[in-house]
């Protein structure tokens, strides 16, 4: 594939991509000599293509060229180490214009999976208590500890049910005495959260380590894998930029404390629902500060008054509100698969796919009209590899 320059933007960038027929099925990039993050190894004998011994990537931006109607800039993700051996589409214009922001990281990071756990925007093992008035969106639960230890809420439960209720929260309570098959379902919930903090913790090649000795505020963070071996300070506004579908996963040592009136802001249509703080220690949010994200804790989490978040609160002991507002996070907007039977189209939504989000996967029965395949989004996705299996094609993309 080649990018080329739209005749309406000049000095920028640009990227040509080329298929190097080594064993590994390696990606060739050439890139302009500005961009430091790739150090070719050894070349590909049979095409001359640059080879990479780890996995890293450049963020851009491209904007597109007038010919769409629609001038607009979005930024994505160029990685290495792309399995190439099908038939490859990686975007719905025709030209654009590159202009490299150069970064390294070693890997693209997947969601933490959740599991049940992501059923609850307050989760908990040792108690759920808050001063009220707080406003929680969202359902809530405690295991194995029982109702008696989630206080400030005046429950309302009838006789039988396998959850009460509150004014304060716009969604359900469950507690491992409600009727069935609400114990079972925490007991499970809570093996989840602790399999995702161990997922969190145990990534491996971290992007990022000891950034700013953990005093991040002040910063903008793109997406990556983040570890520190101290306590993390939000100390002043943080902003966390980029797409819908990146993910940041933030591994902490230490204990995480934001100071009052602090915020976590979200840049270039970031969500919640894709950033995970795994801290070993207590996390405490101060007066009226805002957070985003989910916090999969070790120990206790403590909002001070006035202080919200978008996102989840995963205890492994307890969490204490005081007048607080608890969001629960939107959910990644879906993407559809679509197919032709030749380059130039008709391009049409593919029958019978299916969506793995945590492994960035499309699944679509195999056509022998349909040879190929692009993604329609409102954000920007790249299709990294199409390979056959089962009788079905699998699709992988970032």
């Amino acid at each position: 594939m080649v990018m080329d320059k739209p005749s309406s933007v000049t000095k920028e960038y640009y990227v040509y991509l080329s298929w190097c027929r080594c064993p590994h099925y390696r990606t060739r990039i050439d890139l302009p000599v500005s961009c430091p993050s790739y150090t070719p190894l050894g070349f590909c004998p049979q095409s001359g293509a640059p080879e990479f011994s780890k996995r890293a990537f450049c963020r851009y931006e491209i904007q597109l060229d007038k010919q769409n109607k629609n001038i607009m800039t979005n930024t994505y993700n160029l990685q290495t180490g792309i399995n190439g051996r099908k038939r490859f589409l990686s975007s719905l214009v025709p030209a654009a214009a590159v202009m490299f922001l150069c970064g390294v990281a070693a890997a693209v990071q997947a969601p933490v999976n959740l599991g049940t756990a992501g059923n609850f925007v307050i989760l908990a093992k040792s108690g759920i208590s808050t001063i009220p008035t707080s406003a929680i969106t969202g359902d809530i639960g405690v295991s194995p500890i029982g109702a008696t230890a989630i206080t400030g809420f005046a429950l309302n439960l009838t006789a039988g049910s396998p959850f009460a209720t509150s004014v304060q929260i716009t969604g359900k309570v469950y507690a491992p005495g409600f009727a069935d098959p609400t114990p079972v379902n925490l007991t499970t919930a809570i093996g989840d959260m602790q399999t995702a903090y161990t997922d969190a913790a145990g990534r491996t090649i971290p992007d990022f380590t000891e950034l700013g000795a953990g005093q991040i505020g002040g910063l903008t963070l793109v997406p990556g894998l983040y570890k520190w071996s101290t306590d993390v300070l939000i100390s002043t506004d943080v902003t966390l930029s980029g797409g819908p579908n990146d993910v940041w996963i933030f591994q902490i040592a230490g204990k995480i404390t934001q100071a009052n009136g602090t915020r976590i802001h979200l840049a270039g249509g970031a969500l919640a629902a894709n950033i995970f703080w795994q801290s070993f220690g207590d996390v405490a949010l101060g007066t009226t500060a805002h957070f985003e994200g989910i916090i999969i804790a070790q120990t206790a989490i403590s909002l001070a008054t006035g202080a919200s978040i978008n996102g989840r609160l995963l205890a492994q002991t307890a969490v204490t509100l005081d007048a607080n507002a608890v969001t629960a996070p939107a959910a990644a907007t879906a993407s559809t698969l679509i197919s032709a039977g030749v380059i130039t189209g008709p391009y049409l939504d593919a029958i019978g796919q299916s969506v793995d989000l945590v492994a960035k996967t499309m699944t679509v029965p195999l056509s022998g009209s349909a040879q190929f395949y692009r993604i329609r989004s409102a954000t920007g996705l790249a299709i990294t590899s199409i390979t056959i299996s089962d009788g079905s094609v699998v699709i992988t993309y970032e």
